[in-house]
Formats: C-alpha cells, sequence, structure tokens
C-alpha cells in the first residue's frame, strides 16, 4: 500500500469566508508522486504536470488536485463528504499503484468531453426541469461531472444510453 495516512484540513475559502461550500487539504504522509501518471491513466485528469508533479480532475462538479504530498478538493458540503473523497482517492491511487504493472502510464491531460456533444444527445427543450435555465447550462454541467444522464427527467432511454456510452469514455461517469 502506497498511501496509508493523511491528516485532513477544512475550510472555508479566503475569497468567500460567508460560503456554504467548504475546501479541503489532504496532507498525506506517504509521497504519491511516482502513482500520479497512473492515476491519471485510470481516472482521466484534465490536467498533468510532470514538475512539481501534480493531477487535477474535475469530478461531480468538484475540482480535485493531487500533488505528491497533498490532495486538494473545492466545493464539500461538509468534512464527512471530504473524507468520502479522499478515501475514494486514497483506494484509487492504491489500486492504480497495486495495478501498476497492467497500466500504461500517461503524463499529460486526457481529452475530456464536450458540451456540443452532450447538447446533441439532450432533448433541447429548455424545460428547467433539470433545475437548469437551459439545456446548454445542464450540458456543462454534465461536461464537468457534476450532472449525469439521470438529473435530464425528459431525456428519452435510447440518449440517456448514448450519453452515458459517451461520458463512460471519458472516466467522468462514475459513483464516488
Amino acid at each position: 500500500m502506497l498511501l496509508e495516512k493523511y491528516s485532513l484540513e477544512i475550510f472555508n475559502p479566503e475569497c468567500r469566508p460567508g460560503a456554504m461550500a467548504v475546501h479541503c487539504f489532504a496532507h498525506l504522509d506517504q509521497d504519491v508522486s511516482d502513482a500520479l501518471p497512473y492515476l491519471n491513466a485510470v481516472l482521466g485528469g484534465n490536467s498533468y504536470s510532470k514538475d512539481p508533479p501534480s493531477v487535477g480532475f474535475k469530478i461531480h462538479g468538484k475540482l480535485i488536485t493531487i500533488h505528491s504530498k497533498k490532495i486538494a478538493v473545492n466545493a464539500l458540503k461538509d468534512e464527512e463528504e471530504a473524507t468520502k473523497i479522499i478515501e475514494w482517492l486514497k483506494r484509487e491511487i492504491n489500486t492504480a499503484w497495486e495495478n501498476r504493472n497492467n497500466i500504461e502510464p500517461l503524463y499529460e491531460a486526457t481529452p475530456q468531453p464536450q458540451v456540443f456533444e452532450i447538447l446533441k444527445l439532450l432533448p433541447k427543450s429548455n424545460c428547467k426541469e433539470c433545475g437548469q435555465s437551459t439545456c446548454m447550462v445542464f450540458a456543462s454541467q454534465v461536461a464537468e461531472g457534476a450532472k449525469g444522464p439521470e438529473n435530464c427527467p425528459p431525456l428519452d432511454a435510447k440518449n440517456s444510453r448514448k450519453l452515458t456510452e459517451y461520458l463512460s469514455r471519458f472516466h467522468l461517469y462514475f459513483q464516488l
């Protein structure tokens, strides 16, 4: 096991001290630099840096950056959600590291879903049943991983299946 322990720091963003969302840092007791290209290959990072080593993701509307000895996550509801995400990342880091002999490391950002490709599969009715003002706004949230096909009530089964297949190519559409 590469990553065993971490300490969690929960805080309100300085630029918005009254914000409802919190951010967190997980300070890692072990250096995970060597695992980052494998994790990037498995989860499909939005950004990747060799120096200093880091990989970034947009998952379920959250920005997550993993550095050699720190993980940063924004837009969290509370400490419970932070712990859930950090524990998930810990498992993913360790699994990628343990399986590194079977994974081709990736040293660059992976392709990301395109808003217009998502929009093509939506009803384009701007019905607001998803809680968004337009299908374009909803498509943007889907591209960021904050929403999925199940969040569009009028989406028919055929296009829901197509959208799920499209998103699965980007490692974005999965459960934490």
